[in-house]
């Protein structure tokens, strides 16, 4: 099997930092794998508060997350700071696909990679399309 390589810091458009916790080091000493994904639920969260996209009012659009996954390159542990950087991958009509990178302090390639695919939908779950307003707030940092 040929693994992809990590992507590099240029390869992503919107960065934020990530400050790693005594508790989320595992038995082994490095990060716990569940908790990239915590990190990088909570970037992509950050990225649409800033936009000004509503998340939970009653004008909000409803996005269900039907995919997520990471790639492993290197180790983290506490006290590491990490960035990450944000990129949309995809944006389809109702779908979307989130790419995180998590980089380690002084270094250009990505020592964790991840995703969220999320579609949106209405009332009833029913897959709606992303409205204008909000593709274009995502086109902004599409790769």
């Amino acid at each position: 099997m040929t693994r992809q390589p990590p992507a590099s810091r240029s390869d992503y458009r919107s960065f934020y930092p990530v400050q790693t916790r005594w508790q989320d080091n595992d038995q082994y000493g490095h990060i716990n794998n569940v908790t990239y994904l915590e990190y990088m639920d909570t970037v992509v969260c950050q990225w649409q508060i800033e936009q000004g996209m509503d998340m939970s009012g009653e004008s909000a659009v409803r996005y269900l997350t039907v995919e997520s996954g990471c790639r492993y390159h290197a180790e983290a542990r506490f006290p590491d700071a990490l960035t990450a950087g944000l990129r949309l991958g995809k944006l389809g009509n109702s779908s979307l696909r989130f790419e995180i990178g998590l980089f380690r302090e002084g270094e250009d390639t990505a020592c964790v990679e991840g995703h969220f695919v999320l579609v949106a939908v209405d009332p009833d779950s029913v897959p709606t399309p992303v409205p204008d307003r909000e593709r274009a707030l995502l086109e902004t940092i599409l790769a």
